[in-house]
């Protein structure tokens, strides 16, 4: 076995092409956008370049035939946040093998070392944390748009590596049309006609006020979690700009109080209820089969991306507010029949956030698990420390 750097535009082709090749047959497996997983790779179009480094490998074998594929990575903001330096490691696809696991897996924790990291988490993104991240624990059905997807047996790969779960990541779900309780539609319905708060759904016209309106809550209400730096204008600008051609504005809904910014809820339509038919290419005839479906109205879900309240408006009710609103906006006019909502992931070590999710009637459906090897093997392992 042999790992190969990634370094001409056919091995490129192969870190792309080797995954459809390992998943040919399986049902539930839908393929990524190529363009998805290039932006990561490129230092162009993947801002995480600027204060960070990237390397990824195929595993061939004697007859030249690929055995796996992954990444290994370092973000110098968030890289020396932690006990101990830690880099990342993600895009982890390997045969059924013991062997050739551990062969792609050393090949990351020597690169890891020699820029003096001490642990590695996985599998991981080169980017945001609400792609790719995370390894496939249970629900292995078909996955949602830039969630990771997986074999059952990458787990039992990794943890005889030694890798250990670091922290759970629950996807939550509940059906649109299911009723709050009395006692959360009460609660909400106060907030309604409380003067002070207003609410109301994005409007794509007026996208540069929703951006910093989204700056401004996600500032307040996340940066003290761990890892995760305040988010610049520019950033928020861009995360808007990217989302607008799939926008649904009666799903997306901001939050006021005397005026100012409190919280947001951003749902997108689930893409990969559309991309699942194009191959993972959206050249002229994907953009056709992606326009047809959606025409056809295809999309029966809608996915939470974000959802943030500023700490001083928590616990008032504001997350029932915003489904109440979300449900029956959409039921009533919206032109997409959404039948489902599921939310983007909630960490084990954040038990506000799964208490919000399960208070408007969330279930857990999905768990991925990000996973953690300490290279010093006689240094004590500790979970994600909880977020009180």
């Amino acid at each position: 076995m042999r790992l190969l750097e990634v370094l001409t535009p056919a091995q490129a082709r192969e870190f792309i092409e080797f995954p459809v090749r390992l998943y040919a047959g399986d049902p539930n497996y839908v393929r990524p956008l190529d363009w998805d997983i290039e932006t990561v790779f490129s230092r162009e179009r993947n801002k995480y370049f600027r204060h960070g480094e990237l390397i990824r490998w195929l595993l061939v074998d004697g007859a030249g035939k690929t055995l796996g594929r992954v990444a290994a990575f370092v973000n110098e903001r968030t890289a020396h946040t932690f006990a101990q330096p830690t880099g990342g490691m993600g895009f982890f696809d390997c045969v059924d093998d013991q062997t050739a696991a551990d062969a792609l897996l050393t090949g990351c924790r020597e690169w890891l070392q020699g820029r003096g990291m001490q642990a590695m988490d996985g599998p991981i993104n080169f980017g945001d944390r609400d792609q790719w991240w995370g390894l496939l624990i249970d629900n292995f059905g078909p996955p949602l748009y830039t969630q990771n997807y997986n074999k059952p047996y990458y787990r039992r790969l990794l943890e005889n590596f030694g890798f250990q779960l670091y922290f759970n990541q629950f996807t939550y779900f509940r059906k649109v049309a299911a009723p709050l309780t009395p006692e959360y539609q009460e609660k909400a319905s106060v907030l309604f006609e409380d003067p002070n708060y207003s609410f109301e759904h994005l409007r794509v016209a007026n996208l540069a006020k929703y951006a910093e309106d989204f700056r401004q809550i996600y500032n307040k209400a996340w940066v003290k979690h761990d890892g995760v730096k305040e988010m610049t204008a520019e950033q928020a600008a861009n995360i808007m700009r990217k989302l607008r051609p799939i926008i649904d504005e009666k799903i997306c809904w901001f939050a006021y109080y005397h005026g100012q910014p409190v919280g947001f809820f951003i749902a997108l339509p689930e893409l990969n209820e559309l991309f699942r038919h194009v191959g993972g290419n959206l050249n002229w005839w994907g953009k056709a089969k992606f326009a047809w479906y959606r025409w056809r109205g295809a999309v029966r879900t809608m996915t939470g991306i974000a959802f943030g309240i500023v700490p001083d408006h928590q616990r008032k009710g504001l997350e029932m507010a915003f489904i109440l609103a979300a449900s029956k906006t959409v039921q009533d006019t919206s032109k997409v029949h959404y039948e489902d909502f599921v939310m983007n992931w909630i960490g084990d070590f954040n038990p506000k956030m799964m208490r919000v999710a399960e208070t408007i009637g969330g279930e857990i459906w999905r768990t991925h698990g990000t996973f953690r090897y300490l290279f010093d093997r006689n240094q004590v392992f500790e979970r994600a420390p909880v977020i009180e």
